[in-house]
């Protein structure tokens, strides 16, 4: 079946494509080229720094793309980079997407004339790019790289200290000791080194989604002021950068997904109008369904209505996804997302230093396992006080005990063991954060005594000694798009200055009102049954510094109201109420937002994770399991249900 077919191309979109500046004029020696306004193919190899290498030959070899695209960065990839390049110039890039994503596959991807765009480039775009020019000369292929930088606003330091610049979550003011500054841009810079001729595309820190809409922009030519297919492009670009969690990873029907060793990575191929159908490479394992692309929809995401990002404003929350027979693996179609003007500001994350932390993780094992666990956590935590006070150290800024096989980051939804022992295997996790490095260290050294002085059953701590790390904050805030100068690269040499143009922007303030219950979900039927959220819906969490989300879809349109009228943004405050954190007495913590284009509500949950990231203590910093506790929520006093769907 053809893909092309199946998107519904039209004609005059097509023939004004086809008559702007050609993108694919210089000759490729694979054949690759689509036709003028054809349909474009886009793979994504990576979902984080530490994916699997395994992607790579997999879309190279079975994907027929157009362009190959890795994801790398994120807020904690951002600061470990930062930590490299301090301590030598020539780091502070992932060193994978060289090594193990490009090396050993760049003649054939010259061969087959496959473009690659990466933000690989972290914190040292340009080191990274001299790091591949010595690959390509080693495989004796002529490349043209090209480097995007402007993201690092390092320089702007000593300026922004004084400019009243406080965070857009918590609202503090601007640290004093900031660690790394950068801007997320946007796609037009990439669309523009593709423009150039560039066969690799290097960024620093940009939007994720960009990668794929930067090809797509070079490919059609949009133009700033077609939101709409801007938003699609940023659609197909949000689903599939996070690798194969569109293609049935961490999805919630996890037994239904097939060979999870050989699990297929994702592919866009988009039409100039917009529309775009998601697939996988043949004799791949995972699964794509409406199911497993609508989680990811949901993934990391605010207001679905309003969701910000430097080329466009989308609003993704009528966006339809429609499962296509006939392909191997499965397919869907994805459709209806709408664009609006971005501002004119960029969201910059920086990271600044607070202390010092590190963790211990030590298995236990025999009866009583959790009481042994608590009393060991505890007991190293009174030693090591009590060192603090003889050498006149301050207590600890934070500390965080939990005891894994206790459930207790489920609070008081944990379900307790009918003989009152609890399990005879626990893992002790126990993370501690001070302001001086030397009473991090004393903790460090005083896990190990626990062993021979402690509980019985206590087997050793894994990785040994904990070790001490810095702790980089994550603080957010808007900058000027017209302060923020972008170079173009292209082999090493500065070819080209952007200027951002302001001319299809607005600050315009969009005020949110959550809907009201309407009538028709106050006079739903009701019923003796009771169901587990899991029976009616998929969920899928994620997290945007120390707040989280959770999406929720329903799995047949008729059970939508009933999840609209019982999970009210209360109801799951109430349920995660445990590991909330308020800050003023009435400050609402959950937020709900709907996307009846895919039947689903999205929870942002604020102060929801200890801090996020490298910050947080806890053994969930990402909230990568907030959606599974939630599927345990049970829907009581409805009919039966299942009954509707037959």
């Amino acid at each position: 079946m053809s893909c092309a077919a199946l998107l519904g191309l039209r004609g005059p979109r097509l023939l004004r494509a086809a008559a702007r500046t050609p993108r694919w004029s210089r000759r490729r020696s694979g054949g690759c080229e689509p036709p003028a306004g054809g349909a474009v193919r886009i793979g994504c190899a990576s979902g984080f720094w530490g994916d699997t290498a395994a992607a790579v030959p997999q879309l190279l070899y079975g994907g027929k793309l157009d362009f190959l695209v890795f994801d790398y960065l994120s807020e904690i990839t951002m600061s470990l980079l930062t930590a490299a390049k301090a301590r030598s110039p020539v780091l502070g890039y992932t060193p994978d997407f060289v090594s193990a994503a490009m090396a050993p596959y760049i003649k054939d991807i010259h061969r087959k004339g496959v473009r690659v765009i990466s933000n690989a480039g972290g914190i040292n775009p340009l080191a990274c790019a001299a790091a591949l020019q010595e690959v390509a000369k080693k495989a004796d292929v002529d490349l043209k790289i090209a480097v995007v930088t402007g993201d690092d606003l390092m320089s702007e330091k000593e300026n922004l200290k004084g400019a009243g610049i406080t965070d857009l979550e918590s609202g503090k003011q601007f640290p004093e000791s900031i660690h790394s500054m950068n801007v997320y841009l946007g796609a037009r810079p990439i669309s523009r080194a593709l423009d150039l001729g560039a066969d690799i595309v290097v960024t620093g820190r940009c939007v994720d989604s960009g990668i794929v809409l930067g090809p797509l922009i070079h490919s059609f030519g949009w133009n700033r002021d077609e939101f709409d297919l801007l938003a699609a492009g940023s659609l197909a670009g949000h689903l599939i950068e996070c690798g194969a969690q569109c293609t049935g990873g961490i999805f919630t029907d996890w037994h239904a997904v097939p060979d999870w060793h050989n699990i297929g990575f994702p592919i866009v191929e988009c039409s100039s109008e917009g529309d775009f159908i998601l697939s996988k490479p043949p004799d791949t394992g995972g699964l794509i369904s409406f199911g497993t692309v609508a989680e990811q929809l949901v993934y990391e995401l605010g207001n679905p209505q309003r969701y910000l990002l430097p080329d466009v404003t989308c609003d993704f929350s009528e966006v339809s996804i429609t499962e296509i027979p006939g392909f191997d693996g499965g397919a869907v179609k994805v459709h209806g997302a709408k664009g609006s003007p971005p501002s004119t500001f960029y969201k910059v994350n920086a990271t600044y230093l607070d202390g010092f932390r590190a963790t211990a993780v030590c298995p236990v094992g025999g009866p009583k396992a959790v009481q042994k666990g608590k009393r060991t956590a505890e007991s190293i935590l009174q030693r090591t006080r009590l060192i603090f006070s003889q050498l006149g150290y301050e207590d600890y800024s934070a500390v965080n005990i939990q005891v894994l096989g206790s459930e207790d980051t489920y609070g008081p939804h944990a379900r307790r063991s009918i003989d009152g022992q609890g399990p005879r295997e626990a893992v002790i996790w126990l993370a501690v954060h001070h302001k001086r490095k030397e009473a991090v260290e004393i903790f460090s050294r005083e896990i190990a005594p626990a062993g021979t002085g402690m509980a019985p059953g206590l087997t050793g701590i894994v990785g040994g000694r904990p070790r001490v790390s810095p702790v980089l904050k994550p603080f957010f805030f808007y900058y000027p798009k017209s302060n923020v100068e972008i170079s173009l690269f292209l082999n090493g040499q500065h070819v080209e200055t952007l200027e951002e143009d302001l001319t299809f922007t607005s600050d315009e303030v969009v005020s949110f009102d959550p809907p009201k219950i309407s009538s028709e979900l106050k006079d739903l039927p009701s019923g003796p049954h009771t169901y587990r959220l899991e029976d009616l819906a998929y969920a899928r969490s994620g997290d945007k510094g120390n707040s989280a989300n959770i999406g929720v879809i329903a799995r047949h349109p008729l059970y939508y109201p009933y999840l609209k009228k019982t999970l009210t943004a209360q109801a799951l405050e109430n349920y995660f109420q445990h590991l909330l954190e308020r800050e003023k007495p009435e400050e609402e913590l959950v937020t709900r937002y709907e996307l009846p284009g895919i039947h689903g509500l999205n929870f942002v949950l604020k102060n929801s994770l200890g801090g996020g990231g490298i910050a947080s203590l806890r053994s969930d910093p990402q909230g990568k399991a907030l959606g599974q506790m939630l599927l345990d929520f049970q829907i009581k006093n409805v009919p039966d249900l299942k009954s509707l769907i037959e």
